[in-house]
């Protein structure tokens, strides 16, 4: 199951990379299984009340827990924070986090808090995002000639 590179066995805690389209796609954090059935934990602003706000932003999202066969058949492996951020004990702190964190309002927002931010934060304890600073990284290069030459 998943893409070509994915692991047979997932382990609680594995963070899994479900594309979207060519350039984002949406994380969630393997809760493992409940009566047969695979679970994933991820922030999601699906079921919300609320629009998906201008400057990408969503007030009422949560984090929620869908069986894996809902979240997509393509999917990955994606613990590639691990070498710099040891990933975290499943049943004594992420698990309790996710359990706390079920069904709870929190803001979405494409930038400092997505999906990937939200399965880092529960595995590693930390908040980072590679797809969003890949689009920095753009953005940046793009823009540092002309602020450089003081033509904008």
């Amino acid at each position: 199951m998943g893409l070509g590179n994915s692991h047979a066995e997932l382990s609680p805690g594995d963070i899994l990379e479900f594309p979207r389209n060519k350039y984002f796609s949406h994380y969630g954090v393997y809760y493992g299984e409940r009566d047969g059935v695979a679970y994933v934990a991820h922030l999601t602003i699906r079921d919300s009340n609320s629009q998906f706000l201008i400057f990408g932003r969503a007030l009422n999202s949560s984090v929620k827990l869908d069986p894996l066969h809902i979240m997509g058949k393509k999917y990955k492996v994606c613990n590639s924070l691990d070498n710099k951020h040891p990933p975290r004990d499943f049943y004594s702190q992420i698990k309790p986090e996710i359990d706390e964190a079920i069904g709870k309002s929190v803001t979405f927002d494409i930038l400092f808090h997505n999906s990937e931010h939200q399965a880092t934060l529960f595995r590693n304890g930390v908040k980072r995002s590679e797809q969003i600073e890949k689009v920095y990284a753009r953005i940046v290069s793009t823009w540092r000639e002309p602020f450089e030459k003081k033509t904008l």
